[in-house]
């Protein structure tokens, strides 16, 4: 069997199994965040936080209660990084220093998981469980707590409440993301992962050296930050260390577990707004926008020229052998598409359309299907972006799923689009302007260029990967790639839960016949075609200064 053959088929099978499970778990987070009913422990959740379940919050308490539990995230994590050497199964590391615990904190209460610092020389196992692990549910929680209000918005009609956030965050972690995420972590220990608890021990090398082996509970961490799209690593080398990803099907596992809440989400989206058809054209679009990027990325590594590449069929260096270019390269564009940012290969080595492909992925806002909550929301304000485009061909105000789309709307909608690029572009000016920044670049030139644009897209839409080619634990790199994270995600929240809240307080139109079907093949390509436009504009000169400069010299 041929490598693109065996690509086919791992491609195949993916889509499969997430169209299988598409409809099932799609209904089961639509009776979660629908229901009125509160469990037991839920209750004595609540209890414990001080809040009623049963009252509802507009848009700006939702937004506050948002922004005040992240903020406690950030101190939690951040002291018990400080304070790790006096902390039970430290192995004996020293305390984090201030500006990696700093931008560690940041980094996993974002759901970036960007990492500074290598996992097995740097943290022990109490901070990795109840630091980082714990962030990687309630992170995620967050994420998926923001779509759903986000839809309501959509659903509600003169009202300004757009439920309770401490019910949805609780929800979402204690009936979504752990029963998954246990039966996950089994599988993968199966598959060869390790958990336990052990003493780090050396082992002789074959250069007659030794060599530290670190273990720990990595099993239980590998699983949620895969499907809380959340990335990072126990280990340095990430998803590409067999003690996270043992194996070939464990690859396919893990690919999947980051793929399948964004791609059912949209399901959830339909049940709740009454019409499972506005679910699929969500579902559409980001289906659509994948297939491309897997596709591209695919050919990229596979049929690039050069004497090397050729001789062996494809570009393999970077790549793990035990995954093979095809599969590692469906890793890289599912873990960039979504804002995960996990790894199990190395980007900086790419080839340079490759590595332009894995910065697009991130640039059109991780939408197609984005991460965890976010790429459900960020997609449906590209929908109203397009429809807005779309009335102003026709002179009609604009309509989506009923409500109008008026001026401080489409501020909202516009303001949440250009945050983003706002801060990669500024970050990276920055960065280049400045030879302290630019020391780091472990490259000269458009590769250069490229690491820093990676390192500050990455950075700003929550995703964590990066080209590694740069050298980010200094101050400026922690400082700067730490404020990204904290704009690049609170920012589009708060102006996501705005426009909710503006959609929520209007009463829905009828449909006439000038208004635009929003469910039809039609409006799927419009959707596609505007979101891929407005990243072609914006970033287009920077691409062409960086991978696109390296793939024409080269």
């Amino acid at each position: 069997m041929s490598s693109t053959t065996a690509g086919i088929l791992f491609i195949g099978s993916l889509i499969l199994a997430l169209a299988l499970v598409h409809v099932p778990l799609g209904d089961y987070m639509h009776r979660v965040f629908t229901s009125s009913k509160h469990s037991r422990l839920e209750r004595g959740v609540y209890k414990a936080v001080g809040v009623d379940p049963d009252g509802e919050q507009t848009w700006s308490v939702y937004a506050k209660s948002v922004l005040a539990f992240s903020l406690v995230s950030v101190l939690v994590v951040y002291g018990l990084q400080r304070l790790q050497s006096h902390l039970l199964l430290s192995l004996g590391f020293e305390n984090v220093t201030s500006h990696v615990a700093w931008n560690t904190a940041i980094s996993f209460v974002t759901n970036t998981n960007w990492q500074a610092y290598s996992g097995e020389n740097t943290m022990g196992y109490l901070v990795q469980m109840t630091a980082l692990a714990v962030q990687n549910f309630v992170s995620a929680a967050v994420g998926i707590a923001v779509a759903i209000a986000f839809v309501r918005g959509l659903v509600r009609r003169r009202t300004s409440e757009l439920g309770n956030f401490w019910v949805d965050l609780t929800r979402g972690v204690l009936r979504v993301l752990l029963p998954i995420a246990a039966v996950g972590a089994l599988v993968l220990i199966a598959g060869g992962a390790i958990q336990n608890f052990a003493d780090p021990h050396s082992v002789a090398t074959l250069t007659g050296g030794s060599q530290t082996i670190t273990g720990g509970p990595v099993a239980s961490q590998e699983v949620i930050k895969e499907l809380g799209t959340n990335g990072g690593g126990f280990y340095n080398a990430n998803s590409a260390h067999p003690f996270e990803n043992p194996t070939a099907w464990t690859n396919w596992f893990e690919i999947f577990l980051l793929l399948v809440i964004p791609f059912t989400l949209p399901r959830t989206f339909g049940r709740m707004v009454g019409d499972k058809r506005q679910g699929y054209a969500i579902l559409a679009v980001m289906g659509t926008l994948a297939l491309l990027s897997v596709i591209a990325l695919n050919a990229a590594q596979i049929a690039h020229h050069g004497t090397v590449p050729e001789a062996v069929a494809a570009a393999t260096e970077g790549t793990e052998t035990r995954f093979g270019v095809s599969n590692s390269a469906t890793f890289a564009a599912a873990t960039t598409l979504t804002s995960t940012g996990a790894v199990n290969s190395f980007h900086d080595s790419y080839t340079s359309l490759g590595g332009a492909v894995t910065m697009l992925n991130m640039m059109v806002g991780e939408v197609a299907p984005g991460g965890v909550g976010s790429g459900l929301y960020g997609m449906l304000i590209l929908a109203i972006i397009t429809v807005f485009v779309a009335g102003l061909m026709v002179g009609r105000t604009p309509e989506y799923l009923g409500k109008k789309i008026g001026a401080r709307e489409m501020k909202l909608a516009s303001l949440y689009f250009l945050t983003t690029p706002v801060l990669v572009l500024v970050g990276t000016a920055i960065a280049m302007a400045f030879p302290g920044p630019r020391a780091s670049m472990l490259n000269s030139g458009p590769h250069g260029l490229s690491e820093v644009l990676y390192a500050f897209t990455s950075a700003a839409n929550n995703n964590g990967s990066a080209f590694a080619g740069i050298t980010v634990n200094t101050p400026f790199y922690d400082v700067a790639l730490g404020l990204a994270m904290i704009f690049g995600r609170f920012l589009p929240i708060i102006l996501a839960l705005a426009l909710a809240g503006s959609l929520a307080r209007q009463t829905p139109v009828p449909a006439s016949q000038g208004t635009l079907p929003t469910h039809r093949p039609q409006f799927v390509g419009m959707v596609a075609g505007v979101t891929l436009i407005l990243v072609a504009l914006t970033f287009f000169p920077a691409l062409a200064l960086g991978p696109l400069a390296e793939g024409i010299h080269l």
